[in-house]
């Protein structure tokens, strides 16, 4: 069974807004992180929490335009993204683990099979 489930990727303007989700169907993790990576780049951190809520972290060139939280009805976390700039366009990846790793590490024992986004300009 796969341990992350990315959903909520598309296509859209500048400018523009998209909600990812990520699920973790039959498992309870502590921590979840997402990452992106554009074609020719590595990967790089984008936002980071608890499945329980509290403490978050971001990239300094997501802050203010993304948030994340868990959407407790459907039992996911979730990555809002507004205000979306072209370089914003990647595939984003869901991490996720039960680890004692702080948010503030990059380092997750699972992630999903990722979810594209393309900003158009």
């Amino acid at each position: 069974q796969v341990p992350l489930v990315e959903s909520g990727g598309g296509l859209v303007q500048a400018g523009g807004s998209l909600r990812l989700s990520c699920a973790a169907p039959g498992r309870t993790f502590r921590r979840y992180g997402w990452f992106r990576q554009a074609p020719g780049k590595e990967r790089e951190f984008v936002a980071a929490s608890y499945w329980s809520g509290g403490a978050t972290n971001y990239a300094e060139s997501v802050k203010g335009r993304f948030t994340t939280s868990r959407d407790n009805v459907k039992n996911t976390v979730t990555l809002q993204m507004n205000s979306l700039k072209p370089e914003d366009t990647a595939v984003y990846y869901c991490a996720s683990d039960s680890s004692y790793r702080s948010i503030y590490s990059h380092v997750y024992d699972y992630w999903g099979q990722g979810t594209q986004v393309t900003v158009s300009s």
